[in-house]
């Protein structure tokens, strides 16, 4: 008896390491996850566009296609990748991060830089060639899976950075709930952004009350201008991150003067306001470095349409 006690001590001791063990890989993600905000939304924004002009009964099916191809994207390639660079290349990673980091800052740039010149179209969907339609889905999933790639790259390789110092398994199991969670996020958003004006249109010509109805009308009248509310809060938050990341990895390689300007602009003004002195301090510093990641990215614009594109198309 004694010893079938001690055996269902040791199974409940177990028991609470592996509870552990799993609160600190759920806490560890989470962490992990809010630091790739800036990619996270951006993923969120661009996606939709991929299913814009194809049929309603299409739309959720390709959504999960590209799901389904951007967890293989993850947990097939970059997951592996990641725990490759940090056993074997941990001194990579920094340089990895700055990258993804500026990669962010071109597209923000970009993005903004279309706003005031408007008359070159970028990124995804920007022209709907016709031809047969399922010629042209399949080169939608194609085209938005290599985006995501791209866009997950930056996701995991800043998730990474985040995690902090652990064994092999902890890491891998952190970078799998990441991986997972924020493709379950993400493609979930778009699923019921996609669908949210048919479901508004439905209200409004089914609903049984009054309120069903003027809500539903309220979805559809509102769906655009949401759209173009998220694209800017993607377009910010890649500036902001993609410009936190490249300070912060020049601090790291011993160039700290940018973040130690922004950091003494944030206490002055944080100072200069005593009720809100935290508030005031993050924001300034989120501001200042949406700046620096604006002015970085404005930068890489030309050199990426001039110099870079055209080697990458000469020697693909």
């Amino acid at each position: 008896m004694s010893g079938l006690l001690a055996l269902l001590d040791d199974v409940a001791a177990i028991a609470k390491v592996a509870a552990a063990s799993v609160d600190d890989v759920i806490g560890q993600a989470a962490k992990a996850g809010a630091k790739a905000a800036g990619a996270v939304i951006d993923d969120a924004a661009v996606t939709p566009k991929y299913v814009h002009g194809f049929e309603a009964k299409r739309e959720l099916p390709i959504v999960g296609r590209i799901a389904l191809g951007s967890i293989r994207n993850k947990l097939l390639v970059l997951l592996p990748a990641g725990l490759a660079l940090s056993a074997f290349a941990p001194w990579a990673i920094t340089p990895l991060l700055m990258l993804g980091g500026a990669y962010l800052c071109f597209e923000g740039a970009e993005k903004v830089l279309h706003v005031f010149w408007p008359g070159k179209s970028h990124g995804p969907g920007a022209e709907d060639k016709g031809g047969d339609p399922a010629h042209l889905e399949e080169e939608k999933i194609r085209g938005a899976i290599k985006t995501d790639f791209i866009l997950s790259a930056e996701i995991m390789t800043i998730a990474l950075a985040a995690i902090p110092e652990s064994s092999f398994a902890m890491e891998a199991a952190t970078l799998a709930v990441v991986a997972i969670g924020i493709t379950a996020v993400v493609y979930g958003g778009v699923a019921l952004i996609v669908k949210a004006d048919d479901v508004g249109l439905l209200m409004a010509k089914s609903g049984r009350f009054r309120a069903t109805r003027v809500t539903g009308r309220a979805i559809v009248r509102g769906m655009p201008g949401f759209l173009t509310a998220l694209t800017a809060v993607g377009t910010a938050a890649m500036l902001w991150v993609g410009g936190s990341i490249v300070i912060h990895g020049m601090e790291v390689l011993g160039m700290n003067e940018p973040g130690h300007m922004i950091e003494a602009a944030a206490a002055a003004l944080g100072h200069a306001v005593p009720s809100a002195t935290g508030a005031v301090e993050w924001s300034t510093k989120a501001a200042l470095d949406g700046v620096f990641g604006l002015f970085l990215g404005a930068l890489l614009v030309p050199l990426a349409n001039k110099v870079i594109v055209p080697v990458w198309k000469k020697f693909r």
